[in-house]
């Protein structure tokens, strides 16, 4: 991977692109009419890693107000970059530009969640200055 990475806010013409690397993520293929929809109409901010023309990588925030606190708060809930891009930065790039973005919109503290065995993940996190919580994560199908 020759080309620098360039991060942006991806848009409803990069529905393709994202049905893609989505697929390549987690093996849920996203149609792109509901992935074009949710750009737009959502809470949530989808930075896209590009490489030249291509894009490898994409990383998703979100942030919400709580009657129970009085500062926003910003949660990084999904993260991805093409085998052929990783150690290139980036994951590094995709996290400082969603951080820029979250921080302009007033959130003071982001939070996320990753496998507790997904050390490459961990690493990259830790070398970007997030801390591990003790927290348990439970979850629940409705």
């Amino acid at each position: 991977m020759n080309n620098p990475i360039l991060v942006r806010l991806a848009t409803p013409e990069d529905a393709e692109s994202l049905a893609r690397l989505n697929y390549e993520f987690n093996g849920v293929l996203m149609d792109m009419h509901t992935i074009q929809e949710t750009l737009v109409s959502s809470n949530e901010l989808v930075a896209l890693g590009v490489s030249g023309d291509t894009p490898v990588g994409f990383a998703c925030g979100q942030y919400f107000k709580s009657v129970c606190y009085r500062e926003l708060y910003g949660e990084i809930t999904e993260m991805y970059v093409s085998e052929n891009a990783r150690r290139s930065g980036c994951a590094t790039s995709l996290l400082s530009f969603l951080e820029a973005e979250l921080r302009a919109r007033g959130v003071k503290e982001i939070k996320l969640i990753t496998g507790a065995n997904n050390e490459a993940a961990i690493a990259t996190y830790t070398k970007n200055d997030y801390t591990k919580q003790e927290h348990a994560v439970l979850s629940k199908k409705l």
